[in-house]
């Protein structure tokens, strides 16, 4: 322990001559550096943060609802291109037990830029949460539904215990920069005197919280992997009003070519919103235009067509 001790008094000074060598000769050089860790540091100390919650099943080892919390993290690093593999943070599972209703709640954190752009694209949203799905399939050995719901919470339990899961610590800012500190190496220093005066420390990713069965603090799928590509199906949406001009019920026509089926249709029908996936081809999500009894909503097939039709009067 002595000896330990010693060696990091040693580099601790040496950590302290290179700065102060740094700053006598190159002061422009030494406030970038000072302010890039600062700014990193800022980043190490954040906290993730709910984007949307997702609804669906785990089929095996054992079935189970199971909500995915995707949020967003700044310590979560953008993907270098379109064609590179793009970062995320998968948490443990929680089983949680609320009256009668046993779940599962895992979270998973993306970095702000690619969820902020997936907002503006359905086809990208889809594919982060079938990447988050692909993951959490991998890395725990679970069989999920390939069909989901995005419901109206953001986040499914409290933002403490997500918080907690994703870092895989208390979110105690002086154990945040306890470890921001250990990361600022000789190395670090080093490596930022080079030719290149713009590379400097990284100081995103602590090794002590990547490794370890706790949690898989960053997973690489590139989205090459995704094979599936479901299109969205022609329909046809209207509501169906009475001899009074009064709104009965929503009747929704879905064109499904190549499928001869209904069993290979999974529907999904809240309140508010639709959602159909059938046979990993086509995929359809609806918001309704007024809220719709989801006890007495029937579906039909017509095989001769390929055709969805599904009836829902209205609450």
């Amino acid at each position: 322990m002595e000896t330990s001790s010693k060696g990091l008094l040693t580099q601790v000074t040496q950590l302290w001559n290179l700065l102060d060598d740094l700053a006598e000769s190159d002061p422009e050089g030494y406030e970038k550096f000072i302010q890039q860790q600062l700014k990193k540091g800022k980043q190490l100390c954040s906290a993730p943060e709910p984007q949307l919650c997702l609804q669906t099943r785990i089929l095996k080892p054992k079935e189970k609802i199971l909500f995915i919390n995707l949020c967003q993290w700044t310590r979560i690093p953008a993907p270098q291109s379109t064609t590179h593999p793009v970062p995320l943070a998968v948490g443990k599972p929680e089983d949680t037990t609320e009256t009668s209703d046993a779940y599962t709640v895992i979270d998973v954190a993306y970095n702000p830029d690619v969820l902020q752009a997936a907002e503006k694209d359905q086809l990208k949203k889809n594919q982060l949460i079938q990447m988050a799905m692909k993951c959490i399939e991998e890395q725990f050995q679970f069989s999920l539904s390939h069909s989901y719901r995005i419901t109206k919470f953001r986040i499914k339990g409290s933002i403490q215990r997500m918080k907690q899961n994703l870092m895989g610590i208390q979110t105690d800012s002086t154990d945040l920069r306890e470890k921001m500190r250990r990361e600022l190496t000789i190395g670090h220093i080093r490596s930022s005197t080079m030719s290149n005066p713009d590379h400097f420390p990284q100081l995103l990713l602590p090794k002590d919280q990547v490794s370890g069965k706790a949690v898989c603090l960053i997973e690489e799928i590139s989205s090459t992997e995704i094979q599936v590509e479901m299109k969205i199906p022609a329909y046809e949406i209207k509501i169906v009003h009475d001899h009074n001009e009064k709104p009965l019920k929503i009747e929704l026509k879905v064109e499904l070519p190549g499928i001869n089926s209904v069993s290979l249709c999974d529907l999904s029908v809240s309140e508010d919103d639709l959602l159909i996936e059938v046979s990993e081809k086509y995929r359809l999500h609806l918001n309704l235009p007024k809220p719709v009894d989801t006890e007495m909503t029937t579906a039909k097939f017509i095989k001769e067509k390929s055709t969805l039709i599904i009836t829902m009067p209205l609450v």
